[in-house]
């Protein structure tokens, strides 16, 4: 991530003598005082976090939180299917108080997984979309993104190529550069389509996609994004977030990968753009119930939300903040209204589906 969107995280927040937040064990974020320690509150006691999201700018706004509210937040980082696991292991002696994670897939794992119990305020109510947040309270979206398509600017817009279902054209073969079927981004993806459209038209979009493709699946969006504007392939999906990150970018390499790449908001005219959300849950065995609630209402507040969601590129999940102008310049596109629900619902489907599609 570029420095100058942490410092102007810091700027804008006032963050300057805040301590940050430990990522090895939960341990008080610190012990030694800060030059502006009189400009913050204290002795609210603590909350443990649980965290797949692993970007400066979050460290950023968990030192705020602690600012304000004098609650202790200590941080653990680690990988979404980790954590979930080591809920489950710990169960009633873990000492996380919430989980945060990315994908509507993986927080479905930790529905499924039992680690979350449900949570229900009219402040989260208010301000996270029905769409955005488990039927049940068990964990509301923070912030969202939408997985578009990509293709290299040099040789023009893809002709006929509007909407997720034209990437099974025959017209593209040799062309689709595609993550692993096995990456969480596409499963929801695909869970979507299935939602969408039922698994029979699914599993013949996945066989016509699989069809064409310039190279057997690999990388991740960031290398997709490369390879596309190398010439190694002409067409790919990837998330907006890794988009604006590379406009976003001091490093001129990857400035001119930005350069030389298009993007299209697919199925603008039908059902609108696959959208995805990180979230965050109260866990099973919530110790310090009262500043994790203090510390989800916090995420979804609007000033919040702005410099949350800018600082990994996102868009914000309340809609009475405001985007960053790095993911505005991207354009602007019409929303799927799917509920994310059904993009783990219908995950072991989507596994299925890939399978029998030999997508791998």
């Amino acid at each position: 991530m570029a420095k100058h969107v942490i410092k102007s995280l810091v700027l804008s927040f006032g963050l300057a003598a805040c301590g940050s937040p430990s990522t090895d064990t939960p341990v008080a974020s610190s012990d030694a005082p800060a030059p502006q320690e009189a400009a913050c509150a204290d002795g609210a006691g603590s909350v443990n976090v649980y965290s797949a999201r692993h970007y400066d700018s979050d460290r950023v706004i968990f030192d705020q939180f602690t600012c304000e509210t004098g609650i202790k937040l200590n941080l653990l980082e680690a990988d979404s299917d980790q954590l979930i696991q080591r809920l489950k292991s710990e169960a009633e002696f873990s000492p996380a108080d919430v989980l945060i994670t990315v994908d509507a897939g993986r927080l479905w794992r930790a529905v499924d997984a039992d680690v979350f119990q449900p949570l229900e305020t009219e402040t989260l109510s208010s301000r996270v979309p029905d769409a955005f947040h488990d039927p049940e309270g068990k964990w509301w979206g923070i912030t969202k993104r939408a997985r578009v398509i990509v293709y290299r600017k040099a040789d023009g817009p893809p002709e006929g190529l509007e909407t997720y279902e034209d990437l099974a054209d025959p017209a593209y073969s040799g062309q689709i550069c595609m993550r692993s079927s096995t990456n969480i981004y596409n499963l929801s993806l695909m869970a979507s389509i299935i939602e969408r459209d039922g698994e029979a038209a699914a599993q013949e979009w996945a066989e016509d996609v699989v069809a064409n493709f310039a190279r057997p699946p690999q990388g991740n969006d960031t290398s997709i994004l490369r390879a596309i504007a190398a010439g190694e392939c002409g067409i790919g999906l990837a998330n907006t977030y890794y988009i604006a990150r590379f406009g976003a970018s001091d490093d001129a390499a990857t400035q001119q990968v930005y350069d030389e790449i298009g993007i299209i908001f697919p199925n603008q005219d039908t059902s609108g753009t696959h959208v995805n959300v990180s979230g965050i849950g109260l866990t099973k065995f919530a110790k310090n119930k009262d500043n994790a609630v203090a510390l989800i209402e916090f995420l979804t507040r609007p000033d919040v939300q702005e410099a949350f969601s800018a600082g990994n590129n996102e868009y914000p999940i309340n809609e009475a903040a405001t985007t960053a102008e790095q993911v505005t310049t991207l354009g602007s596109f019409e929303e799927d209204d799917l509920h994310v629900s059904a993009l783990g619902e219908n995950q072991t489907l989507a596994v299925q589906v890939f399978d029998r599609a030999g997508w791998r």
